[in-house]
């Protein structure tokens, strides 16, 4: 399927690893020129260096989108290399602070919102302009099941996800009558380096290894995944390619769950 974006521009954050570096690969595959960013260098050099595209299809930069003068110097830099902006998608992202909620403090708190809502608030006020003056534009906000069917553990996180479906409906309201295009994805458990660690640290406190700590959180924390596994970045990433595409050209402020089912309601 031609998903009519060949030539476009597109933004990734988060795009050293993962669900990140996944769409920028396939966005590369549909003739998109792209820029990744994420916050180490070398994990970034190296994740860009294994992107295949055509000559000069691929640029890196490296930034924390938790400090303004990084946004504006990642703005700058996507700006000089790709000349405008079609295409956003902000993938970046912690877990952030876990533990009950009489466990976390303001620091917690704070460190997750910063990088998980405020991080994309920048991102998006940063690239606006461009996406705004192109009549054409397509936002995707990284979210997550958590925004729908919050965790104990995690309610920082939680918290900041739901932020992100609110400011996704805000912004395609707002925007849409101009060509751009908002929309979120929420994805569940997905095999990245991210759910490594945290399967990892679940070992530890179990004493047993990572496929017994995924196949045991599977099954006392996700019960209605379906699917019984974690899903893979690949299948995460096809969905925001789709909506990055004219494909999705009727497809605004909605929320794509990519859960095997984990959300357990309607």
């Amino acid at each position: 399927m031609d998903l009519g974006i060949t030539g476009r521009t597109a933004v990734i954050t988060g795009a050293d690893s993962g669900i990140g570096w996944c769409a920028a690969q396939m966005l590369l595959d549909e003739g998109v020129r792209v820029f990744v960013t994420d916050m180490d260098q070398d994990k970034l050099a190296a994740g860009a260096a294994e992107l295949t595209g055509p000559e000069g299809a691929v640029t890196a930069f490296a930034a924390d989108v938790t400090k303004p003068a990084d946004v504006e110097a990642m703005h700058a830099k996507a700006v000089e290399a790709l000349g405008t902006v079609d295409i956003l998608v902000q993938s970046a992202g912690i877990t952030g602070a876990q533990g009950m909620f009489h466990e976390i403090d303001d620091d917690g708190w704070s460190t997750t919102i910063e990088v998980d809502l405020l991080g994309p608030v920048r991102v998006v006020r940063a690239f606006l302009p461009e996406l705004r003056a192109g009549g054409w534009g397509r936002i995707v906000l990284l979210a997550s099941e958590d925004a729908e069917q919050p965790y104990i553990d995690e309610l920082p996180y939680c918290a900041a996800k739901a932020g992100i479906l609110s400011l996704v409906k805000g912004l395609s309201k707002t925007y849409a009558s101009e060509g751009v295009l908002v929309n979120a994805v929420s994805p569940a458990f997905i095999h990245t380096p991210m759910t490594d660690a945290m399967m990892d640290k679940r070992a530890d406190e179990r004493g047993t290894d990572r496929d017994e700590a995924i196949e045991s959180f599977l099954k006392e924390d996700r019960p209605f995944m379906e699917l019984g596994r974690r899903g893979t970045p690949e299948e995460v990433a096809s969905v925001i390619t789709f909506l990055c595409s004219e494909r999705a050209s009727f497809v605004n402020g909605s929320n794509y769950r990519v859960d095997s089912g984990s959300v357990a309601t309607i």
